[in-house]
C-alpha cells in the first residue's frame, strides 16, 4: 500500500482537489483506492461518496477525524491518500507523517500563500523521514495562470526553494464541476481534458 499525504499550512490552497484528483486518478489506473478525510469539512469523503453513488471507479472515504479510522482501512488497499486538515502544521500531523511514502504541498502564486508555506516547509524538514531522506516531499504549484507574469514569477521562485517543484498545474473551472459530480480529469478523455492531464504527468511520475 502506497501512502500520500496532501498538506498545507494554510485553508483555499487546492488541497481537497489535489487529493480528490490523485484518488480519482489510482481509482481509473484499478488501485485499491481510499481516501482518508481529516478536514472537519468533509470535503473529500463527500466527493467520494457522489462518485460512488454515480457508478464511478470505487474510491472508499473514510473520516480521518475518528480515532478508529486505521482499523476501516480494507486489506486489499493499493492506494491510501490523505486529505490533511488546513492549516495544520507538521507538529499536528505527526500520525500521518509516519505513515506516509511522500508529502505533497500545494501552493497557488499568491504571495500570502507562498509566505504561508516557507514555514510549513521549515517544520516538515524536522521530520525524522524528511531529514534521513526516506520521506520524500514535493511542492505543486497550483491554481496557476501561466500566461500571467505573477505565476511566471511565482513559480520561478518556487523553483528555487529546497523542496523539489515537482508540478505546476493550471487553474481550471473544470475542478470546481468535478467536485460537484464526483469526477475527476482521468474519467474523461476529450481533447481539453488531455491537455489538463499533461499538467499532471509530471507529479504521478515523481510519485512512481
Amino acid at each position: 500500500m502506497k501512502t500520500l499525504l496532501v498538506a498545507s499550512a494554510k485553508g483555499g490552497v487546492g488541497k481537497t482537489t489535489l487529493a480528490t484528483q490523485l484518488a480519482g486518478q489510482a481509482a481509473v489506473a484499478g488501485d485499491v483506492c481510499v481516501l482518508v478525510d481529516v478536514d472537519p469539512q468533509g470535503s473529500a469523503r463527500r466527493w467520494a461518496e457522489r462518485r460512488n453513488a454515480a457508478g464511478r471507479s470505487r474510491v472508499l472515504p473514510l473520516d480521518g477525524t475518528s480515532p478508529v479510522w486505521r482499523k476501516r482501512i480494507p486489506s486489499d488497499t493499493t492506494r491510501l491518500i490523505i486529505d490533511a486538515p488546513a492549516g495544520a502544521m507538521p507538529g499536528d500531523l505527526a500520525e500521518f507523517l509516519d505513515l506516509a511514502d511522500a508529502v505533497i504541498v500545494p501552493t497557488p502564486p499568491s504571495p500570502l500563500d507562498m509566505e504561508a508555506t516557507l514555514p510549513f516547509l521549515n517544520a516538515l524538514a524536522m521530520h525524522p523521514g524528511v531529514r534521513r531522506g526516506s520521506l520524500p516531499v514535493g511542492l505543486v504549484a497550483n491554481k496557476l495562470k501561466p500566461w500571467t507574469r505573477s505565476s511566471q514569477e511565482a513559480t520561478a521562485q518556487m523553483a528555487n526553494w529546497p523542496v523539489p517543484l515537482i508540478a505546476e498545474l493550471r487553474e481550471g473551472q473544470a475542478y470546481m464541476l468535478m467536485a460537484g459530480l464526483g469526477s475527476s480529469l482521468f474519467d474523461y478523455q476529450s481533447a481539453n481534458v488531455r491537455q489538463h492531464q499533461a499538467d499532471w504527468q509530471p507529479l504521478l511520475e515523481w510519485l512512481e
